[in-house]
């Protein structure tokens, strides 16, 4: 369901260093479009992500000032995960103007990720839509992400990448994980499926835990991570479901064989990855770290449930 809406109260989010300092040149045409338009701004720059919570919180309740139409992140993914502890289950409108190393959000929603002056003219038109959120719920407090939790090897991947100022781009994640495929690689999983709904995947069996060797599980409410790998190819991100990629106890020459395929966001055919849906999920692995759109997300045993049109947003 789509509707529209005028937006002219506008909470601006910024991260001057998104995308490797692009995002300061970003805020600069995207605001300057918004106000352009009509749009009464409210910029929020604070030095931490609990500051940035508290201050967008502080905004959506109106104090110091009018209630805003939306909260408009300037940045990439990892912006927007910490946003989502303050606009998520609100019903005020999140916008995106990409300006991060992988954009996979707003390239789901079909965001211009190469223009923040077209994206910030697709918040003032005010079209939104109701997507769903993963909540990892076994952290204190829980923790919101909108497009793929990753544990294991990809996990390790992502830190290893969030470290690297060389290369930009997709390409970090390729290098990150061509570093980590040499360490520590398959480790025994315990997945615990909730209301698992198996149609068109691979079916679980009678039960609703499965427990294998694996390289890495990936939890997506979206399809792709890392700016446009495939991970988890069948999600929909308003069907109140998680899909969950599961690589098995592939050789490292065989995940040396998929990455290629993965990172040019193909579908992978392995007899070793298989995928299920459900409604929530709890996984263990000893030592595991987990990542929720690219954000550190401790280690496992870790519970994540799919919450329904938790998420109000901007789209074309």
């Amino acid at each position: 369901m789509k509707d529209y809406s005028p937006v002219r109260q506008v909470t601006v989010v910024t991260n001057p260093r998104s995308g490797h300092g692009k995002g300061s040149a970003a805020a600069t045409a995207a605001i300057a479009r918004l106000r352009a338009g009509g749009a009464d701004i409210t910029e929020v720059c604070a030095p931490s992500a609990a500051e940035t919570v508290r201050q967008v919180r502080d905004a959506i309740a109106g104090v110091g000032g009018a209630t805003p139409d939306a909260v408009v992140c300037i940045g990439g993914d990892g912006l927007i995960n910490v946003t989502l502890a303050a606009v998520a289950e609100t019903g005020v409108a999140l916008g995106m103007i990409p300006a991060g190393t992988g954009n996979d959000l707003a390239r789901e929603l079909g965001v211009p990720t190469d223009d923040p002056v077209a994206a910030a003219a697709l918040v003032l038109r005010g079209r939104t839509r109701t997507i769903d959120l993963g909540r990892i719920e076994s952290s204190e407090p829980p923790m919101w992400f909108a497009t793929v939790a990753g544990t294991g090897f990809d996990a390790r991947v992502t830190l290893r990448a969030n470290d690297m100022r060389w290369p930009t781009g997709r390409l970090r994640y390729t290098v990150a994980a061509l570093a980590e495929i040499s360490g520590r690689f398959t480790v025994p999983y315990r997945v615990e499926l909730v209301d698992a709904v198996t149609d068109g995947l691979t079916n679980p069996g009678a039960g609703s835990v499965l427990e294998t060797e694996a390289v890495m599980v990936a939890v997506g409410n979206t399809r792709t991570y890392g700016g446009g790998m495939l991970i988890c190819p069948d999600a929909i991100m308003d069907d109140g479901l998680l899909d969950l990629t599961v690589v098995g106890a592939l050789s490292r020459g065989e995940m040396l064989r998929l990455l290629p395929a993965l990172s040019a966001g193909r579908r992978q055919n392995h007899p070793e990855v298989k995928q299920f849906r459900a409604a929530a999920v709890t996984l263990t692995a000893a030592g595991a770290p987990a990542t929720a759109d690219g954000e550190p997300a401790g280690t496992l045993p870790i519970t994540i449930r799919a919450v329904p049109a938790a998420l109000t947003v901007l789209v074309p």
